[in-house]
């Protein structure tokens, strides 16, 4: 199980989660800022819990680039 964790209202809009994992982040039209596709808000913070072990790697290197260190990925 992988938990991620996007502090989004802190979002600088750098996209290098996008660039490191495409499959759980995109860019908002809207606002320019991160989306955790297929999270869940909770007092402004998204999270997507996900059986799927293989996309911790990528997550995990998305985690560090952030320059805000907005992201938070586990590995349960």
């Amino acid at each position: 199980m992988v938990i991620i964790t996007l502090q989004r209202a802190k979002c600088i809009g750098c996209n290098y989660c996008v660039e490191l994992a495409p499959l759980q982040f995109q860019m908002s039209k809207k606002d320019g800022k991160s989306v955790l596709l297929h999270s869940q808000e909770k007092k402004g913070f998204f999270t997507l819990k996900s059986p799927d072990d293989a996309i911790f790697e990528d997550n995990l290197k998305a985690k560090e680039a952030c320059p805000v260190k907005i992201i938070s990925v586990k590995q349960i």
